[in-house]
């Protein structure tokens, strides 16, 4: 009898501590959400807040009037038109120029070894120094063929700095690929460019997901390299954003407004891929 009342007061004991530890780590997690959320959302009420409410003390959490003034203005005083859509024109190139060539030299690394451990560890050591090692060679480069302040200036530094992260990425996934299905294919009469396109290619759509999205964004986000090599003709948005940050005045609320739209894209592609992004991320960490 003792032996049963002490095990049901274990068993009492443990469900308690349980839910104590489950609300500590919802409390946790809260906290979590709530430190990296308050940035975005501080950013969207900053885009519909009028100009005086920015210097508002104690701060202003909820507009009291929503206005899209702000929208309007970044658009047509800081021509946030432009600067979306040369940011969409060189993120969308770069990552079809990245996917497109890349794709083909991870297969080839990872499937026949090409170039073996040398080729791979050049790829992986062009990651190891920062892209500010390369601007000022390249800018002399880009000076002598005429190329600054144009797309295809961008289109070159961008895919000289994702392409080793690009190739690297995806070699890992066709090195998962079990090499089995294209011998069977190829017994089947198929080429071996037929049973790449249609039975390698596919289960790789995971890792070239995942690789097309990080590409994707970096290009999206990059500044250093729009800075240097371009100046009027092709300005990316976040040399536009950057613009609004004066020696004299920051304009906070046309600021807020092009930001909220700049991390849109990021957003909606991260939902899109997300089936794409678990699979790609976890694939090949269990083997059987």
């Amino acid at each position: 009898m003792t032996k049963e009342i002490l095990t049901q007061e274990e068993i009492v004991r443990k469900k308690r501590i349980k839910t104590i530890m489950s609300i500590v780590r919802f409390a946790l997690i809260a906290i979590f959400l709530l430190a990296f959320m308050f940035p975005v959302y501080w950013l969207a009420i900053g885009a519909f807040k009028v100009e005086g409410e920015f210097y508002n003390y104690p701060p202003v959490f909820w507009p009291n009037h929503f206005s899209f003034e702000n929208f309007e203005r970044a658009f047509t005083m800081f021509n946030g038109t432009k600067g979306l859509l040369d940011s969409f024109i060189v993120a969308t190139a770069n990552t079809a120029i990245v996917i497109g060539l890349g794709v083909l030299l991870a297969f080839s690394m990872g499937r026949f070894k090409t170039g073996g451990d040398d080729l791979s560890f050049f790829v992986i050591s062009l990651l190891f120094a920062p892209p500010v090692v390369a601007a000022i060679p390249l800018f002399i480069i880009f000076r002598v063929l005429n190329m600054l302040d144009t797309y295809r200036v961008l289109y070159l530094s961008y895919v000289l700095i994702n392409m080793p992260f690009g190739v690297w990425i995806m070699k890992g996934f066709f090195e998962d690929i079990p090499a089995g299905i294209e011998r069977a294919a190829l017994l089947d009469g198929y080429s071996r460019w037929q049973a790449f396109r249609k039975y390698v290619l596919p289960l790789a759509v995971p890792g070239i997901a995942v690789t097309a999205l990080f590409v994707f964004i970096f290009s999206w986000n990059e500044f250093l390299f729009s800075l240097i090599f371009t100046r009027s003709s092709v300005e990316t948005l976040t040399i536009t954003l950057s613009g609004m940050i004066g020696g004299h005045q920051i304009h906070w609320g046309e600021l807020s407004a092009l930001s909220l739209i700049a991390i849109t894209p990021g957003i909606i592609l991260t939902l899109f891929f997300q089936k794409y992004l678990v699979r790609g991320l976890t694939f090949g960490a269990v083997k059987g």
